[in-house]
């Protein structure tokens, strides 16, 4: 009997092979490459910040365990041929609990639907198994398993499945990995990098604005790149002083103590700013270009108009076309829209943008025709902002 039993068990060895191979090629892709930074939250809020997740001990640590689990399945089941695969289930499925975090996580952490959800999944599986164990007693004992065998395709089929149960069951919030993604180049002081999380998505919130926002001030480019991010939100999420946004891993005592104090309380953005500037004799920039976005966003130009000359020279022409970008803008479509402006800002290149932005327009009658050109050429610009978002 016991030679038999070897011989049955070595004859399913490339079945079994190709079965960890996927397992841990699909776990070292899935924890190194997509969930790194969600499962480096995770372990900063429940541990309360007393540790740190190692982004290549952590996966390595977890993707062992998870087959040591595997392992103890299979000593138990004995699930061989076309079932061996389901011995794969539970280690899946805690890789699914594992990365789902929730972007709530550091107000409430709880189970979720976990709590009915895991069980379920296990009873599930267990019946599958039972049926599997019952076949595979009354199957023959000799039956190929190799590379092209039914029972190799049968397997790598269910690993297939379970790996798309893990996609469907984790977090894949594109936003928030962004937002986790940049918060944790902050904390390397990589602005660049920050920046770099999601800049070709169209998909953004509140807390990722206040993220690029801070990055962009510490880049000192605030004026000159922030329209070329999504705007969704407006001056009241530029910081987290009201409560309205936040950030999990970078702390906010960072942004407080780089524009120079913390709220005694509660308020809006551009308060906590005038507040600053009312203390200190002497505006730095990254408070001004703050106070002057944030009009900016409101689309409030005339204020931005008042305060930009009293935070600029910009009664000199030659300093006032070394202005960021947006400001230009702003200050162009200023004109354009006021009959008697307080200050005239004339700049030849950025006119002559201006005026074939509007030539554009109205070649297209239909506002979701003209909205769609118009995103095409001039999307990034303080212009479109105003217009259309």
């Amino acid at each position: 009997m016991a030679y038999r039993f070897s011989k049955s068990n070595n004859s399913t060895l490339p079945l079994r092979v190709m079965c960890a191979i996927v397992f841990w090629i699909f776990s070292a892709l899935w924890l190194f490459c997509f969930q790194a930074d969600l499962l480096a939250v995770a372990q900063h809020v429940l541990s309360g910040g007393l540790t740190n997740y190692h982004r290549l001990l952590s996966p390595v640590i977890i993707i062992v365990l998870l087959q040591l689990l595997q392992m103890l399945v299979y000593s138990l089941t004995r699930l061989r041929k076309r079932g061996h695969a389901l011995t794969y289930f539970p280690s899946m499925l805690v890789l699914a609990a594992l990365t789902d975090v929730s972007p709530d996580i550091d107000i409430h952490a709880s189970w979720g639907y976990w709590w009915w959800l895991f069980p379920l999944l296990i009873v599930v599986w267990l019946v599958l198994v039972f049926l599997m164990r019952t076949l595979q007693d009354v199957e023959p004992k000799v039956e190929p398993v190799g590379v092209f065998s039914r029972a190799m395709w049968v397997n790598v089929s269910l690993m297939v499945l379970m790996i798309l149960m893990v996609a469907c069951l984790s977090n894949t919030n594109a936003v928030f990995h962004y937002r986790m993604k940049a918060e944790a180049c902050l904390l390397e002081n990589d602005w660049e990098g920050a920046l770099k999380a999601g800049r070709k998505s169209l998909e953004s919130d509140a807390n990722l604005q206040m993220v690029r926002m801070y990055a962009l001030a510490r880049k000192g480019e605030l004026g000159e790149r922030l329209f070329l991010y999504p705007i969704v939100a407006g001056s009241s999420a530029m910081l987290p002083t009201g409560g309205e946004t936040r950030s999990i891993l970078y702390p906010v005592d960072s942004i407080y103590r780089y524009f120079g104090g913390r709220p005694a309380e509660k308020m809006l953005p551009m308060r906590y700013l005038k507040l600053l500037e009312c203390r200190d004799t002497l505006v730095s920039r990254p408070l001004a270009d703050y106070e002057l976005c944030g009009l900016l966003i409101d689309k409030r130009l005339d204020e931005f108009v008042n305060m930009l000359c009293q935070y600029y020279q910009v009664s000199d022409a030659q300093n006032a076309d070394r202005l960021p970008k947006h400001y230009r803008e702003a200050l162009t479509l200023y004109n354009h829209l006021r009959s008697k402006p307080r200050f005239v800002y004339q700049n030849a290149v950025m006119e002559e943008d201006f005026n074939n932005f509007k030539d554009l327009e109205a070649k297209y009658p239909l506002d979701t025709e003209r909205k769609g050109k118009v995103e095409e050429q001039y999307a990034g610009t303080y212009w479109y902002y105003y217009y259309y978002v």
